[in-house]
């Protein structure tokens, strides 16, 4: 695991360099995209590029981490939407070009199982972008998720619905109480993940991620078993990481390492 440690408005270009490479090498490449605010400056540094011409992903496709049950296509804080609004529409991705589990369908057990069979015919992951909860989730694997499951229904955390108000007004009672996500197995199936943290608010998911013990009740510890995984902090939410001179010492000396 790699842990950068920079300023938050650094963090979007740094990953959009790797997005950019990855295009370079593979321009059907598939990107796991995140919603939330960790990935929002990504996406803006992503679409810069996409603007002025440095970019292109036309050829490229997508798969949302997830997305809630029951709010109907269109609902301003259905995922689909959001991913859209932030990201989709401000690049060049082929219509249909990313997709997401059906929160509105009426087996959804059968739309779980049909998402995993989309991600595994599109070739897998590339590149999946993840953000952390304050509870240690990642996607909405909430504490106590197995650490080798797949897309399924989960039930959210009143942490997590009260953290998600925000979006829906402050109505803590907005927010639906069950999501479609995928499994912390299907995450570690891509083959490379970037992870951005932002905030005091993150610090202690953060220091239970990189130092500390592999364990369900911090569900992203998982990707310490991870071949290679990038955590991108601010000061803010490096706070509690006790080996924080290491981290910066590795990368002011990385280009040394050929």
């Amino acid at each position: 695991m790699d842990v950068v440690i920079a300023p938050a408005d650094e963090i979007g270009e740094i990953v959009a360099d790797d997005i950019a490479a990855l295009i370079a090498d593979r321009p059907d490449a598939v990107l796991g995209l995140a919603t939330g605010s960790s990935p929002l400056r990504i996406y803006d540094a992503v679409a810069r590029r996409v603007a002025d011409g440095r970019l292109s992903l036309a050829h490229a496709r997508g798969f949302m981490l997830d997305e809630y049950v029951g709010l109907p296509v269109g609902h301003p804080c259905r995922y689909s939407t959001v991913i859209d609004q932030d990201f989709v529409s401000r690049v060049d991705l082929a219509p249909d070009a990313v997709r997401g589990p059906d929160g509105d369908a009426a087996d959804l057990g059968a739309a779980c199982d049909a998402y995993e069979q989309a991600i595994r015919e599109a070739g897998g992951v590339d590149l999946q972008i993840l953000g952390i909860g304050t509870d240690g989730h990642i996607a909405f694997n909430e504490p106590g998720s197995s650490l080798a499951s797949r897309t399924r229904v989960k039930t959210l955390t009143e942490q997590t619905r009260h953290d998600n108000a925000r979006f829906f007004g402050d109505d803590v009672d907005a927010v639906p109480h069950h999501c479609l996500t995928q499994g912390l197995g299907t995450i570690m199936d891509a083959r490379r993940i970037v992870l951005v943290a932002t905030g005091t608010s993150k610090a202690e998911a953060v220091s239970h991620l990189v130092e500390g013990a592999v364990s369900a009740r911090w569900p992203a510890t998982v990707l310490q078993h991870h071949r290679r995984v990038t955590v991108f902090v601010d000061e803010d939410a490096a706070a509690q990481l006790e080996l924080v001179d290491y981290y910066r010492h590795v990368r002011a000396h990385r280009h040394l390492v050929s």
